[in-house]
């Protein structure tokens, strides 16, 4: 990333109060851009009102709090309204198992709107990058070791059909209106303020003492990325010119054991909790590793932050938030 390329751009991040996008808006706040944030509102009888949970040390460095919901139409022309250069649309229903309870909604927010997000650029006009995040579990039931972007799309739960469905209306627009579209594929992404997902889980369970609950036999594996490294990934699809009209992975390279996450977050944490068994999860994919060769041949981005690092950074952080 070019230096100083972020001072006094107009950014608009939605999800920005989610655990990722939350990191996104602190260094883009921090490298000096002009950051407005899109986030879920809740309405009562003549006011709008929000509750940030993530940004709120945030609030007077902000440039505009959008509130509302993405998969609104009304969202489209607020993010026209703000006058962006760059959107990081992030906004999305990310928990795997409330969609499998809840497809439609998710399909609602995740679907359609980065569909509204891809509007806003197409009539907005001046907007010159729009980067949508997709997700690593499109891939669903792979093929071998390492998965590269050509790697056929399995999704195996209604939340992964729905970032494949985002992924390719994102890939669509660009091929069909050559809007400036950026895919950004992150793999397990882990660190301070993720609140579900397994290492978080673990993390919050080690600390208290309590059991680690594994679904399954435990040898599922996953690519786990600390935040800190995904925030330079995001930030590459942001900037750099050989972003647009592709679709890039994000992770490690490496697939690592749920039995070895649970053992080294014991380890690390110091705690006696045990570790017990249950029934595997609806839907399981058994394994997730990221080949990330293209990202690292266009941008010379690799990862840094290896996981034991990563996790002992991540309990650090537990220790001096608890409930957060």
């Amino acid at each position: 990333m070019r230096g100083g390329f972020w001072k006094g751009r107009r950014v608009l991040v939605t999800g920005a109060d989610g655990f990722m996008g939350s990191h996104l808006a602190d260094r883009l706040v921090g490298e000096g851009a002009r950051v407005s944030v899109f986030v879920r509102g809740s309405s009562t009888v003549g006011t709008t009102q929000y509750a940030l949970k993530n940004i709120g040390h945030l609030l007077g460095r902000l440039a505009e709090i959008i509130t509302g919901d993405i998969g609104s139409p009304d969202a489209r022309h607020l993010a026209i309204r703000n006058r962006p250069d760059v959107i990081f649309h992030l906004a999305a229903d990310a928990y795997v198992p409330n969609s499998f309870a809840h497809p439609l909604e998710v399909m609602e927010t995740n679907v359609i709107g980065t569909l509204n997000m891809l509007h806003a650029v197409k009539e907005g006009r001046r907007i010159s990058r729009i980067v949508c995040t997709s997700s690593s579990e499109i891939y669903g039931l792979t093929i071998g070791k390492a998965i590269g972007e050509e790697h056929p799309l399995y999704p195996s739960s209604p939340y992964a059909a729905s970032k494949a469905a985002a992924d390719r209306y994102a890939y669509a627009y660009w091929n069909t209106y050559r809007l400036p579209v950026a895919i950004i594929r992150p793999f397990n992404t882990y660190g301070p303020r993720h609140t579900y997902d397994v290492i978080p889980k673990f993390i919050t369970l080690a600390l208290a003492g309590a059991p680690l609950t594994i679904h399954g036999t435990g040898r599922q594996s996953r690519d786990f990325t600390y935040v800190d490294d995904m925030v330079e990934a995001f930030l590459v699809m942001g900037s750099h010119p050989d972003a647009v009209g592709r679709a890039v992975n994000f992770g490690t390279g490496k697939a690592v054991e749920i039995n070895y996450i649970a053992r080294a977050v014991r380890r690390i944490a110091g705690s006696a909790s045990r570790i017990v068994h249950t029934a595997d999860r609806q839907a399981q994919v058994p394994k997730l590793q990221c080949d990330f060769s293209l990202a690292r041949k266009l941008f010379g981005w690799r990862p840094r932050i290896g996981i034991d690092e990563g996790l002992r950074r991540n309990i650090e952080w537990a220790r001096e938030n608890p409930g957060r």
